[in-house]
């Protein structure tokens, strides 16, 4: 698991599919690179229950996809600093990092559901539709945001 802010990208693997993290206190947004790097897709979106039911959704769909390292959307605050949220985020990496053995690598999620919520409310899409598919819009911003950074090096 990577905690290195300076270059939180530099244990993921050269190649190979990639799983964008949302993870809200009610769900887990699910997003998932293409083979080539290049775009996040949304995947789905996990209602959350407990821990290890979480986490065999998550075992399922990294073998679905044949993925080869996580990025975990991290709430910093708007500041920089470190709250409540971020330890939860913290705590769940390291309870999922027991599970699987792929590295885990945290991304900078400020205002990735705000401004997935501004898209959304720009293409007129109704607010109940929002809702169902805010928390893997929110994981593909993550993602597409770290994978920008992985091709620039």
């Amino acid at each position: 698991m990577t905690e290195d802010f300076a270059n939180p990208l530099e244990s993921i693997p050269a190649t190979g599919r990639i799983l964008g993290l949302d993870l809200g206190t009610k769900t887990i947004g699910v997003a998932v690179s293409d083979a080539m790097r290049y775009s996040a897709s949304p995947l789905e979106t996990i209602k959350r229950t407990k821990f290890t039911q979480d986490a065999i959704r998550l075992d399922e769909l990294i073998a679905q996809n044949q993925v080869v390292a996580i990025i975990l959307g991290l709430p910093l605050n708007m500041d920089g600093s470190e709250g409540p949220r971020v330890q939860s985020t913290r705590a769940f990496a390291r309870s999922l990092a027991q599970r699987i053995a792929l590295p885990i690598a945290f991304w900078d999620e400020r205002l990735s559901t705000s401004a997935v919520t501004r898209m959304m409310i720009e293409a007129d899409l109704r607010r109940d539709r929002r809702a169902e598919v805010v928390d893997k819009l929110a994981a593909s911003y993550i993602l597409q945001g770290a994978l920008d950074r992985l091709r620039r090096g």
